[in-house]
Parts: C-alpha cells; structure tokens; sequence
C-alpha cells in the first residue's frame, strides 16, 4: 500500500510538473508515451499467450494515432481512421510472407486489436486537451478531470472495499472487486468532479456546474471500472499478474492507463456537447 501511495503521489507530480512547465504540449506528448508504453505491455502479454504480433510495426503507427488529432492540423489526409486503415493494410502484406500458416490469422488480429484499443481510445484524451474554451488551458483542465475521476475511482473503490466489501463484483475476472467498493468509487469520482470545477471553476466551460460535473462522474468512473475488468480479462488470459513493473505498487503502464482507454473517448463527446 506505501508503494502504491507513493507511485500515485509522485505520478501526479510528474503530471502537474509537465503541464506547468511545458503546458499544451507537455500534456500531449506525456499521453503519447502512455498510449506507446501500454500498447508495448498490451503486445507483450499478447506474445505470452503464444501470438506474434508486429510489435514494433504496432508501435510505430500507434504513436502517430496518437497524435493524430495534431498531425491532422497540418495535413487533412492523417486522421485517425485513415492511419488505421493505413496500418491495417501494412499488417495484411506482412502476414502474407510472415508468420507461421496456423497463426497468421491471430497476428494480424491481436496487432490491430491492440493498436484499436490502446492509441485509438487514448487518442481521444489528446483531443480533450486540445479543446477551446473561456480559458486558454480549458483543454488541459479538462484532461486533468478526466483523469482524476477516472483513476481515483480506484482508489475510492480500494479504500471502501477494504471497509465495507462483501458482495464480489466479479469473481472470477477480478476476485478483489466488490460492489461496495465499486459504490464507493462512484461516489469518491462524483465528489472529486465536483470539488474540481467548483474550486477552478475559470478553467471550465459556464455550462459545466459542479452538480453536473457530479453527474457526469458517474458513467465516466463506471466506465473506468469496465476499463479496468477488461484489462484484468486480458492479463487473465495471459497468465500474469501485472502487465509489467514499471511502476512500484501500481505495476505496468497498462495497469496505470486501463481505466482511461474507455473513459476518453467517452469524456470527448460529452465535453463536446457542453
């Protein structure tokens, strides 16, 4: 528990540090190396199932989805979609003079599964920081919302399992989670939204009010813990414990970023209605 108190602490440090340092910038390109890292953790538990995916190839389109929403900037061509199409494509020609017959099919499969869910998802929190708003750094603050809500559901849901859990939420997938813990999270994420725009409420868009940051807390830290599930599907799947040991007390940086692959793309288009 100190270890992971102490990674989170000092994770947060490096996000504050980055954003007031290099701002915008910063923000994107500490995403960029989150959703390169966790697709690097996500290839590799997908090589200890006994597949091959094209790692390095993965990788490399993976970083400029990542990017995607400022590459597009300068060129309409390089969205989202059109580097996927782009990569699958490139994956198809490689599986027919590589791999092995009998599992050409599953490298192919799990390299774009990968590159879907890891940069694609994530690519849609680098959008969020690039938002307008009444404040130059609205973008960023909502980044940062989104993040907070997502992540400390965790640790609201940790904290209240461990008073209260009884009722397990998933035994067979994630044998620790509970449905109080779960309520718990929910609650800790809608208090958390609140405070945040309460008490920076120049950064945020007029329209977003604390109550209704409170109300969009919920389905964004459900979703969270969803994230989460999958990620335990997967590492489940793979035999492991932890997607790697980056980071004492929390693990690997899909262990860090699992909860933000389903909330960002959501946490888009609900900032986009505001």
């Amino acid at each position: 528990m100190r270890k992971r108190i102490f990674s989170t602490v000092l994770l947060w440090l490096i996000i504050f540090a980055t954003i007031f340092f290099f701002k915008t910038w910063g923000g994107v390109a500490l995403l960029v190396l989150v959703a390169v890292l966790t697709q690097r953790e996500f290839y590799q538990m997908v090589g200890r199932m006994g597949h091959a995916p094209f790692v390095r190839l993965g990788m490399l389109f993976g970083g400029a989805i990542a990017i995607s929403p400022i590459l597009v900037t300068h060129h309409p061509l390089l969205t989202s979609g059109n580097l996927l199409a782009i990569a699958a494509t490139a994956f198809a020609i490689r599986i027919v003079g590589e791999r092995h017959p009998e599992n050409r099919v599953e490298s192919l499969g799990w390299t774009l599964f990968g590159l879907v869910y890891v940069p694609f998802m994530l690519q849609f929190l680098v959008r969020i920081i690039l938002m307008e708003g009444p404040h130059a750094h609205t973008g960023l603050a909502l980044g940062v919302w989104l993040i907070a809500v997502s992540k400390f559901c965790d640790v609201g849901a940790l904290l209240s399992g461990m008073a209260f859990g009884k009722r397990k939420m998933a035994p067979v997938i994630s044998p620790k989670k509970t449905w109080e813990g779960a309520i718990g999270g929910l609650l800790t994420s809608a208090a958390l939204g609140a405070a945040l725009v309460y008490f920076f409420s120049e950064y945020f868009p007029a329209t977003l009010s604390p109550l209704l940051a409170a109300l969009i807390a919920l389905p964004i830290a459900a979703l969270g813990i969803v994230s989460d599930l999958v990620e335990s599907v997967i590492k489940r799947r793979a035999n492991t414990k932890d997607s790697g040991a980056t980071i004492p007390g929390i693990g690997g940086m899909f262990d860090l970023s699992d909860s933000l692959i389903l909330t960002s793309p959501a946490g888009f288009l609900i900032f986009s209605l505001l």
